[in-house]
Protein backbone atom coordinates (compact mmCIF):
# COMPACT_ATOMS: atom_id res chain seq x y z
CA UNK A 1 0.00 0.00 0.00
CA UNK A 2 0.82 3.62 -0.54
CA UNK A 3 0.58 6.82 0.87
CA UNK A 4 -1.27 9.36 0.18
CA UNK A 5 -0.44 13.22 1.07
CA UNK A 6 -3.09 15.98 0.69
CA UNK A 7 -2.64 19.45 2.51
CA UNK A 8 -5.42 21.60 2.53
CA UNK A 9 -5.23 25.67 4.24
CA UNK A 10 -8.13 26.65 6.30
CA UNK A 11 -8.63 29.68 8.32
CA UNK A 12 -8.12 29.57 12.26
CA UNK A 13 -11.76 28.87 12.81
CA UNK A 14 -12.54 26.03 10.15
CA UNK A 15 -9.83 23.87 11.75
CA UNK A 16 -11.99 21.71 14.41
CA UNK A 17 -14.87 21.10 11.82
CA UNK A 18 -11.97 20.19 8.73
CA UNK A 19 -11.04 17.62 11.04
CA UNK A 20 -14.09 16.58 12.22
CA UNK A 21 -14.83 15.66 8.37
CA UNK A 22 -11.67 14.25 8.27
CA UNK A 23 -12.05 11.75 11.11
CA UNK A 24 -15.39 10.92 9.23
CA UNK A 25 -13.59 9.95 5.69
CA UNK A 26 -11.79 7.05 6.81
CA UNK A 27 -8.61 6.02 5.31
CA UNK A 28 -6.99 8.15 7.41
CA UNK A 29 -3.31 7.37 8.86
CA UNK A 30 -2.29 10.88 10.28
CA UNK A 31 -3.44 14.39 10.29
CA UNK A 32 -0.76 17.24 10.75
CA UNK A 33 -1.37 20.62 11.37
CA UNK A 34 1.16 23.40 10.60
CA UNK A 35 1.46 27.08 10.19
CA UNK A 36 2.20 28.67 7.30
CA UNK A 37 5.80 28.56 7.77
CA UNK A 38 5.69 24.87 7.98
CA UNK A 39 5.96 24.64 12.12
CA UNK A 40 4.10 21.61 13.18
CA UNK A 41 1.56 22.51 15.81
CA UNK A 42 0.06 18.66 16.29
CA UNK A 43 0.20 15.73 14.86
CA UNK A 44 -2.87 13.22 15.21
CA UNK A 45 -2.42 9.54 14.51
CA UNK A 46 -5.68 8.17 13.52
CA UNK A 47 -6.78 4.59 14.64
CA UNK A 48 -10.15 2.96 14.35
CA UNK A 49 -10.41 3.10 18.32
CA UNK A 50 -10.15 6.75 17.97
CA UNK A 51 -13.65 7.53 19.01
CA UNK A 52 -15.15 10.02 21.65
CA UNK A 53 -13.23 9.77 24.61
CA UNK A 54 -9.91 10.23 22.68
CA UNK A 55 -11.79 12.56 20.29
CA UNK A 56 -12.96 15.15 22.65
CA UNK A 57 -9.15 16.43 24.34
CA UNK A 58 -8.01 16.32 20.32
CA UNK A 59 -10.76 18.71 19.65
CA UNK A 60 -10.57 20.95 22.32
CA UNK A 61 -6.63 21.15 21.85
CA UNK A 62 -7.40 21.85 17.84
CA UNK A 63 -9.96 24.91 19.30
CA UNK A 64 -6.49 26.26 21.23
CA UNK A 65 -4.51 26.10 18.32
CA UNK A 66 -7.08 28.13 16.15
CA UNK A 67 -7.36 30.99 18.44
CA UNK A 68 -3.84 31.50 18.26
CA UNK A 69 -3.18 31.87 14.82
CA UNK A 70 -5.00 32.60 11.95
CA UNK A 71 -4.14 30.57 8.96
CA UNK A 72 -3.21 26.34 9.10
CA UNK A 73 -1.99 23.67 6.71
CA UNK A 74 -3.92 20.54 7.73
CA UNK A 75 -1.61 17.72 6.06
CA UNK A 76 -3.69 14.59 5.41
CA UNK A 77 -2.27 11.12 5.08
CA UNK A 78 -4.50 8.57 3.64
CA UNK A 79 -3.53 4.76 2.77
CA UNK A 80 -4.63 3.84 -0.71
CA UNK A 81 -6.74 0.92 -0.92
CA UNK A 82 -5.62 -1.43 -3.12
CA UNK A 83 -8.67 -1.96 -6.01
CA UNK A 84 -10.56 -5.50 -5.77
CA UNK A 85 -10.49 -7.13 -9.18
CA UNK A 86 -14.33 -7.08 -9.02
CA UNK A 87 -14.20 -3.47 -9.29
CA UNK A 88 -11.83 -3.35 -12.63
CA UNK A 89 -13.68 -6.11 -13.57
CA UNK A 90 -10.84 -8.06 -14.26
CA UNK A 91 -10.61 -11.49 -12.89
CA UNK A 92 -7.63 -12.90 -11.24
Amino acid sequence: MEDIKNEFKVKGEELVEKVKQLYHEGNIRRIIIKDDEGKVYLEIPVTLGLVGVLLAPTLAALGAIAAMVAHLKVEVIKTEEPVKPEETGKKE
